[in-house]
Protein backbone atom coordinates (compact mmCIF):
# COMPACT_ATOMS: atom_id res chain seq x y z
CA UNK A 1 0.00 0.00 0.00
CA UNK A 2 1.30 3.25 -0.91
CA UNK A 3 1.83 5.95 1.53
CA UNK A 4 0.71 9.38 0.44
CA UNK A 5 3.66 12.00 0.47
CA UNK A 6 3.59 14.75 2.65
CA UNK A 7 3.44 18.56 0.68
CA UNK A 8 6.23 20.50 1.39
CA UNK A 9 5.53 23.89 3.29
CA UNK A 10 7.99 26.96 1.86
CA UNK A 11 7.36 29.05 4.64
CA UNK A 12 7.63 27.29 7.61
CA UNK A 13 8.94 28.18 11.15
CA UNK A 14 12.74 26.91 10.25
CA UNK A 15 12.76 29.06 7.27
CA UNK A 16 12.02 32.08 9.18
CA UNK A 17 14.49 31.47 11.63
CA UNK A 18 17.17 30.81 9.32
CA UNK A 19 16.46 34.18 7.89
CA UNK A 20 16.14 36.08 10.87
CA UNK A 21 19.10 34.84 12.49
CA UNK A 22 21.04 36.11 8.91
CA UNK A 23 19.35 39.36 9.00
CA UNK A 24 20.91 39.86 13.29
CA UNK A 25 24.55 38.76 11.77
CA UNK A 26 24.37 41.61 9.07
CA UNK A 27 22.62 44.30 11.64
CA UNK A 28 25.66 42.93 14.54
CA UNK A 29 28.49 43.37 11.54
CA UNK A 30 27.11 46.95 10.94
CA UNK A 31 27.27 47.91 13.92
CA UNK A 32 30.76 46.76 14.82
CA UNK A 33 32.40 48.08 11.77
CA UNK A 34 30.81 51.49 12.57
CA UNK A 35 31.32 52.13 8.76
CA UNK A 36 29.49 55.51 8.93
CA UNK A 37 31.49 56.92 11.69
CA UNK A 38 35.57 57.06 10.92
CA UNK A 39 36.54 60.41 11.87
CA UNK A 40 35.31 59.93 14.99
CA UNK A 41 36.91 56.73 15.41
CA UNK A 42 40.31 58.01 14.45
CA UNK A 43 39.54 61.40 16.96
CA UNK A 44 38.98 58.74 19.88
CA UNK A 45 42.59 57.00 19.00
CA UNK A 46 44.46 60.50 18.50
CA UNK A 47 42.70 61.11 21.97
CA UNK A 48 43.99 58.28 23.64
CA UNK A 49 47.07 57.84 22.64
CA UNK A 50 47.52 61.90 23.75
CA UNK A 51 46.42 60.74 27.44
CA UNK A 52 48.15 57.52 27.51
CA UNK A 53 51.26 60.05 26.68
CA UNK A 54 50.33 62.48 29.84
CA UNK A 55 49.68 59.63 31.89
CA UNK A 56 53.63 58.85 31.26
CA UNK A 57 54.79 61.89 31.74
CA UNK A 58 52.82 62.23 35.15
CA UNK A 59 53.93 58.50 35.79
CA UNK A 60 58.07 60.03 34.87
CA UNK A 61 56.98 63.14 37.41
CA UNK A 62 55.48 60.88 40.28
CA UNK A 63 58.92 58.35 39.95
CA UNK A 64 61.64 61.51 40.06
CA UNK A 65 59.46 63.25 43.12
CA UNK A 66 59.44 59.33 45.04
CA UNK A 67 63.35 59.50 44.57
CA UNK A 68 63.68 62.79 46.41
CA UNK A 69 61.55 61.87 49.19
CA UNK A 70 63.34 58.99 49.25
CA UNK A 71 66.45 60.05 49.32
CA UNK A 72 65.43 62.88 51.90
CA UNK A 73 63.86 60.19 54.09
CA UNK A 74 67.01 58.42 54.05
CA UNK A 75 69.12 61.85 55.22
CA UNK A 76 65.98 62.32 57.74
CA UNK A 77 66.76 58.84 59.08
CA UNK A 78 70.48 59.56 59.52
CA UNK A 79 69.91 62.65 61.06
CA UNK A 80 67.27 61.31 64.08
CA UNK A 81 70.13 58.36 64.35
CA UNK A 82 72.84 61.01 64.88
CA UNK A 83 70.34 62.89 67.48
CA UNK A 84 69.58 59.62 69.14
CA UNK A 85 73.13 59.12 69.82
CA UNK A 86 73.42 62.45 71.04
CA UNK A 87 71.08 62.29 73.13
CA UNK A 88 72.47 59.04 74.63
CA UNK A 89 76.25 60.86 75.74
CA UNK A 90 74.15 63.99 77.07
CA UNK A 91 72.13 61.27 78.92
CA UNK A 92 76.10 59.49 79.70
CA UNK A 93 77.23 63.16 80.94
CA UNK A 94 74.33 63.53 83.19
CA UNK A 95 74.30 60.39 84.89
CA UNK A 96 78.41 61.03 85.12
CA UNK A 97 77.82 64.89 86.30
CA UNK A 98 75.18 63.22 89.13
CA UNK A 99 77.03 60.89 90.40
CA UNK A 100 80.02 63.35 90.71
CA UNK A 101 77.78 65.95 92.31
CA UNK A 102 76.93 63.60 94.70
CA UNK A 103 80.53 62.14 95.23
CA UNK A 104 81.82 65.62 95.91
CA UNK A 105 78.80 66.51 98.49
CA UNK A 106 79.70 63.61 100.44
CA UNK A 107 83.47 64.84 100.22
CA UNK A 108 82.01 67.84 101.26
CA UNK A 109 80.78 66.80 104.01
CA UNK A 110 83.15 64.66 105.35
CA UNK A 111 85.20 67.48 104.06
CA UNK A 112 83.27 70.07 107.18
CA UNK A 113 83.80 67.10 109.31
CA UNK A 114 87.16 66.94 109.00
CA UNK A 115 87.98 69.91 109.21
CA UNK A 116 85.23 71.00 112.45
CA UNK A 117 87.83 67.95 113.90
CA UNK A 118 91.05 69.73 113.28
CA UNK A 119 89.88 73.21 114.39
CA UNK A 120 88.55 71.36 117.73
CA UNK A 121 92.17 69.84 118.16
CA UNK A 122 93.90 72.55 117.37
CA UNK A 123 91.61 75.15 119.56
CA UNK A 124 92.44 71.78 122.38
CA UNK A 125 96.70 71.88 121.42
CA UNK A 126 96.43 76.15 121.99
CA UNK A 127 94.86 75.56 125.30
CA UNK A 128 97.12 73.32 126.40
CA UNK A 129 100.03 74.65 125.13
CA UNK A 130 99.35 78.47 127.09
CA UNK A 131 98.62 76.09 130.23
CA UNK A 132 102.02 74.53 130.21
CA UNK A 133 103.42 77.66 129.53
CA UNK A 134 101.99 79.37 132.48
CA UNK A 135 103.43 76.56 134.40
CA UNK A 136 106.80 76.78 136.07
CA UNK A 137 109.26 74.30 134.75
CA UNK A 138 111.15 72.54 137.40
CA UNK A 139 114.69 73.01 137.05
CA UNK A 140 115.54 69.77 138.16
CA UNK A 141 113.50 67.69 135.97
CA UNK A 142 115.73 65.91 133.27
CA UNK A 143 114.86 68.08 129.52
CA UNK A 144 113.85 65.60 126.80
CA UNK A 145 114.69 67.25 123.18
CA UNK A 146 112.12 67.14 120.50
CA UNK A 147 111.41 68.12 117.16
CA UNK A 148 107.97 69.78 116.63
CA UNK A 149 106.72 67.95 119.78
CA UNK A 150 108.35 64.56 118.42
CA UNK A 151 110.36 62.65 121.70
CA UNK A 152 113.88 62.32 120.23
CA UNK A 153 113.88 58.68 122.06
CA UNK A 154 114.29 56.08 119.55
CA UNK A 155 117.71 54.29 118.62
CA UNK A 156 116.62 53.55 114.70
CA UNK A 157 114.81 56.21 112.86
CA UNK A 158 113.38 55.86 109.12
CA UNK A 159 112.68 59.08 107.49
CA UNK A 160 109.30 58.81 104.67
CA UNK A 161 109.51 61.98 103.10
CA UNK A 162 106.94 63.25 100.04
CA UNK A 163 108.24 64.09 97.23
CA UNK A 164 105.24 65.16 94.96
CA UNK A 165 105.44 68.53 93.00
CA UNK A 166 102.92 70.23 95.54
CA UNK A 167 106.18 69.64 97.91
CA UNK A 168 108.94 70.01 95.99
CA UNK A 169 107.12 73.69 94.42
CA UNK A 170 106.11 74.70 97.82
CA UNK A 171 107.24 73.19 100.91
CA UNK A 172 111.06 71.80 99.94
CA UNK A 173 113.11 74.28 101.69
CA UNK A 174 111.28 74.00 104.86
CA UNK A 175 111.47 69.95 104.69
CA UNK A 176 115.06 70.67 104.36
CA UNK A 177 115.37 72.72 107.71
CA UNK A 178 113.07 70.19 109.47
CA UNK A 179 115.18 66.99 108.14
CA UNK A 180 118.24 69.28 108.96
CA UNK A 181 116.66 70.55 113.21
CA UNK A 182 115.80 66.30 113.40
CA UNK A 183 119.32 65.27 112.59
CA UNK A 184 121.26 67.53 114.25
CA UNK A 185 118.81 67.16 117.53
CA UNK A 186 119.82 63.26 117.28
CA UNK A 187 123.38 62.73 119.30
CA UNK A 188 123.65 59.39 118.07
CA UNK A 189 121.57 56.65 116.49
CA UNK A 190 122.38 52.86 115.57
CA UNK A 191 120.58 53.17 112.16
CA UNK A 192 119.18 55.21 109.74
CA UNK A 193 117.18 55.12 106.82
CA UNK A 194 115.50 57.59 104.28
CA UNK A 195 112.90 56.63 101.67
CA UNK A 196 109.95 58.98 99.90
CA UNK A 197 106.00 57.96 100.29
CA UNK A 198 105.70 55.47 97.72
CA UNK A 199 109.03 53.17 99.53
CA UNK A 200 111.68 54.17 97.51
CA UNK A 201 115.35 54.37 99.31
CA UNK A 202 117.24 57.63 98.78
CA UNK A 203 119.99 55.22 98.30
CA UNK A 204 118.96 52.18 96.42
CA UNK A 205 121.82 50.53 96.66
CA UNK A 206 121.46 49.75 100.87
CA UNK A 207 118.14 48.68 101.93
CA UNK A 208 119.61 47.94 105.41
CA UNK A 209 120.24 50.35 108.10
CA UNK A 210 122.62 53.22 107.45
CA UNK A 211 125.43 53.62 109.90
CA UNK A 212 125.20 56.98 111.82
CA UNK A 213 128.12 58.79 111.22
CA UNK A 214 128.63 62.71 110.29
CA UNK A 215 129.80 61.40 105.96
CA UNK A 216 125.91 59.62 106.42
CA UNK A 217 124.39 62.88 107.58
CA UNK A 218 125.91 64.70 105.13
CA UNK A 219 125.43 62.48 102.06
CA UNK A 220 121.80 63.00 103.30
CA UNK A 221 121.82 66.35 103.17
CA UNK A 222 123.25 66.93 100.01
CA UNK A 223 121.04 64.48 98.63
CA UNK A 224 117.94 66.14 99.62
CA UNK A 225 118.41 69.23 97.54
CA UNK A 226 118.12 67.09 94.38
CA UNK A 227 115.97 63.72 95.29
CA UNK A 228 112.83 63.56 93.03
CA UNK A 229 111.46 60.11 92.94
CA UNK A 230 107.77 59.83 91.81
CA UNK A 231 105.43 60.39 94.45
CA UNK A 232 101.81 59.93 94.12
CA UNK A 233 101.35 62.06 97.38
CA UNK A 234 100.03 58.93 99.51
CA UNK A 235 102.55 58.27 102.53
CA UNK A 236 100.98 54.82 103.45
CA UNK A 237 102.83 52.82 100.87
CA UNK A 238 106.05 54.67 102.60
CA UNK A 239 105.26 53.72 106.08
CA UNK A 240 104.25 50.20 105.29
CA UNK A 241 107.69 49.38 103.82
CA UNK A 242 109.36 51.07 106.80
CA UNK A 243 107.60 48.65 109.37
CA UNK A 244 107.98 45.46 107.41
CA UNK A 245 111.69 46.21 106.19
CA UNK A 246 113.05 47.27 109.15
CA UNK A 247 110.86 46.72 112.50
CA UNK A 248 112.68 43.74 114.54
CA UNK A 249 112.95 42.79 117.90
CA UNK A 250 114.48 44.83 120.79
CA UNK A 251 115.11 47.83 118.60
CA UNK A 252 113.72 51.22 119.55
CA UNK A 253 112.32 52.55 115.81
CA UNK A 254 110.78 55.98 114.80
CA UNK A 255 109.02 56.77 111.48
CA UNK A 256 109.17 59.95 110.39
CA UNK A 257 106.63 61.13 108.02
CA UNK A 258 106.70 64.48 106.42
CA UNK A 259 104.06 65.62 103.53
CA UNK A 260 101.14 67.76 102.95
CA UNK A 261 98.42 65.40 101.32
CA UNK A 262 96.75 62.10 101.24
CA UNK A 263 95.07 60.74 97.94
CA UNK A 264 94.54 57.39 99.25
CA UNK A 265 91.02 55.95 98.85
CA UNK A 266 90.00 55.15 102.62
CA UNK A 267 91.70 57.01 105.78
CA UNK A 268 90.35 54.13 107.61
CA UNK A 269 91.49 52.02 105.83
CA UNK A 270 94.76 52.98 105.82
CA UNK A 271 94.56 53.17 109.48
CA UNK A 272 93.45 49.40 110.04
CA UNK A 273 96.67 49.01 107.67
CA UNK A 274 99.42 50.15 109.69
CA UNK A 275 98.30 49.31 112.98
CA UNK A 276 98.39 45.71 111.93
CA UNK A 277 101.39 45.58 110.85
CA UNK A 278 102.89 47.81 113.90
CA UNK A 279 100.82 45.55 116.32
CA UNK A 280 102.50 45.01 119.89
CA UNK A 281 103.42 41.10 119.84
CA UNK A 282 105.17 40.46 122.50
CA UNK A 283 108.66 40.08 120.76
CA UNK A 284 108.89 43.47 118.93
CA UNK A 285 108.08 47.00 120.23
CA UNK A 286 105.54 49.02 119.07
CA UNK A 287 107.69 51.67 116.19
CA UNK A 288 106.63 55.08 116.88
CA UNK A 289 104.80 56.76 113.93
CA UNK A 290 104.98 60.59 113.93
CA UNK A 291 104.10 62.96 110.96
CA UNK A 292 104.91 67.09 110.45
CA UNK A 293 102.15 68.16 107.83
CA UNK A 294 102.30 71.40 105.75
CA UNK A 295 99.53 73.62 104.94
CA UNK A 296 98.00 73.83 101.23
CA UNK A 297 99.91 75.93 98.91
CA UNK A 298 98.29 78.61 96.67
CA UNK A 299 96.23 76.63 94.13
CA UNK A 300 96.52 73.68 96.14
CA UNK A 301 93.15 71.98 96.66
CA UNK A 302 92.35 71.94 100.49
CA UNK A 303 90.68 68.46 100.74
CA UNK A 304 93.73 66.14 100.35
CA UNK A 305 95.54 68.49 102.61
CA UNK A 306 92.52 67.93 105.23
CA UNK A 307 92.64 64.22 104.87
CA UNK A 308 96.48 64.06 105.27
CA UNK A 309 96.10 66.04 108.51
CA UNK A 310 93.09 63.20 109.65
CA UNK A 311 94.95 60.20 108.18
CA UNK A 312 98.09 60.82 110.11
CA UNK A 313 96.92 62.26 113.66
CA UNK A 314 94.80 59.31 113.35
CA UNK A 315 97.99 57.02 112.95
CA UNK A 316 99.68 58.84 115.60
CA UNK A 317 97.72 58.82 118.21
CA UNK A 318 97.34 54.84 117.51
CA UNK A 319 101.37 54.47 117.73
CA UNK A 320 102.48 56.11 120.05
CA UNK A 321 103.31 58.95 118.48
CA UNK A 322 103.50 63.21 117.51
CA UNK A 323 101.36 64.61 114.77
CA UNK A 324 102.42 68.72 114.19
CA UNK A 325 100.32 70.40 112.11
CA UNK A 326 102.56 73.70 110.22
CA UNK A 327 99.68 76.92 109.83
CA UNK A 328 100.12 79.61 108.06
CA UNK A 329 99.22 81.77 110.52
CA UNK A 330 102.32 81.35 112.28
CA UNK A 331 105.05 80.49 109.92
CA UNK A 332 107.77 79.67 111.44
CA UNK A 333 110.94 77.25 110.12
CA UNK A 334 111.66 75.72 113.24
CA UNK A 335 110.11 73.92 115.64
CA UNK A 336 111.60 73.17 118.92
CA UNK A 337 109.85 71.48 121.83
CA UNK A 338 111.85 71.11 125.61
CA UNK A 339 109.41 69.83 128.31
CA UNK A 340 106.47 70.54 126.62
CA UNK A 341 107.08 74.58 125.73
CA UNK A 342 106.39 75.46 121.72
CA UNK A 343 108.82 78.03 120.36
CA UNK A 344 108.74 79.25 117.27
CA UNK A 345 111.97 80.38 116.02
CA UNK A 346 112.63 82.30 112.91
CA UNK A 347 115.43 82.42 110.97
Amino acid sequence: MRLKRREAEVFSMSFLDCICCGFGAIILLLIMTEVDQPVLIERATEAMNGQVLRLQEELFDIRGETDQLNRELQGRIAQLRAERAKLARVQGDLTTARGEFAASRTEAAVANTVENELVSAYQDLTKEMERLLRQPQARTTPRVAAVGGIPVDSEYVVFVIDTSNSMVSMHWEATLDIMRETLDIYPQVKGLQVMNDQGRYMFEGSRRWLTDSRETRDRIRNMLSTWRPFSQSNPVPGIETALRQFRQAGQKMSVYVIGDEFTGESIQAAVDSIGRLNAADGRRPRARIHAIGFPEGPGMPPFTNIRFAALMRAVSAQNDGTFVGLTTEKPCKNVIEVLGTIQCISR
